[in-house]
């Protein structure tokens, strides 16, 4: 029953707002009402789409401390990450990663399109969704573009790396072999492998990295949490080198980053 509810709020918002023949799309155009239900997708569209093609992006989209792309996220449309949240704007394309059930099993009995990106694991799968909602929005061009900067960089990595950490609120790190050390490698810094997902204070002072790579997100909410490398034995830690980056960027690890490790190379080169 409470499927069938939704499917029926849905079909109501849709009829309500239904346009003219003359001003819907013509098959096989362009799609012209875009909607994303997901901030990772949220970020693809605001980069590749033309602005008259966004109907509508999540309300994390348009937060300052989440995105670096707020404030153009700001002049559309926000929605709470579902479609019944963005259905009277009568969507022609649906875009969300690692979507499931009510999200989108209802979009294809409505006839909406869907594009259903699964959660990168590395810098192929990054190229990968950026063609495909390149493609899906008929911006091929835009798309090339993107991916264009990323092969540059992939291109011009530096030949030697230095040894680094990734630090979090917490002490939390990340995989020696996952996506963020690949866009680590591609600023010249080797994600030092690390047993478990966090970095010990001990760990710090005995063993400290010749970049340690801080990530800012949220530092002007700081807790427990965010405030743990302001600990003594932190700060004899960062006596080698700290380079903080704007964490934001590393929440999707999408095409916000090629700019992070571009300021990132100059960084470390100075």
């Amino acid at each position: 029953m409470r499927a069938f509810a939704f499917l029926s709020a849905i079909s109501l918002a849709l009829s309500a707002c239904a346009e003219p023949p003359a001003v819907e799309e013509a098959r096989g155009g362009a799609p012209r009402r875009v909607v994303s239900l997901n901030l990772c997708t949220d970020e693809l569209l605001l980069l590749l789409a033309a602005p008259e093609q966004i109907a509508s992006v999540t309300h994390l989209a348009q937060r300052a401390e989440e995105t670096p792309l707020w404030q153009e996220a700001r002049r559309h449309a926000a929605n709470d990450g579902t479609l019944a949240s963005a259905a009277a704007l009568r969507p022609d394309l649906v875009l969300t990663m690692g979507g499931a059930g009510d999200r989108l099993g209802v979009a294809p009995r409505l006839g909406v399109k869907t594009v259903d990106l699964p959660f990168p694991r590395n810098l192929d799968e990054v190229v990968a969704g950026i063609g495909t909602v390149a493609a899906a929005l008929g911006r091929e061009t835009a798309g090339a573009a993107v991916i264009g900067q990323i092969e540059g960089l992939r291109r011009s990595a530096p030949s030697s790396e230095v040894d680094a950490l990734w630090v979090g609120g917490g002490g939390r790190t990340v995989a020696s072999d996952g996506l963020e050390a690949q866009w680590m490698a591609l600023a010249g810094l080797h994600q030092r492998r690390i047993r478990g997902d966090r970095v010990t204070l001990e760990e710090l002072l005995v063993r400290p990295p010749a970049v340690l790579l801080r990530s800012d997100y949220r530092q002007d909410q700081y807790s427990q949490g965010q405030s743990w490398l302001n600990h003594p034995l932190a700060r004899v830690a960062r006596g080698s080198r700290t380079m903080a980056s704007d964490g934001r960027r590393w929440t999707c690890m999408g095409p916000p980053l090629i700019d992070e490790v571009v300021r990132l190379r100059r960084e470390r080169a100075a």
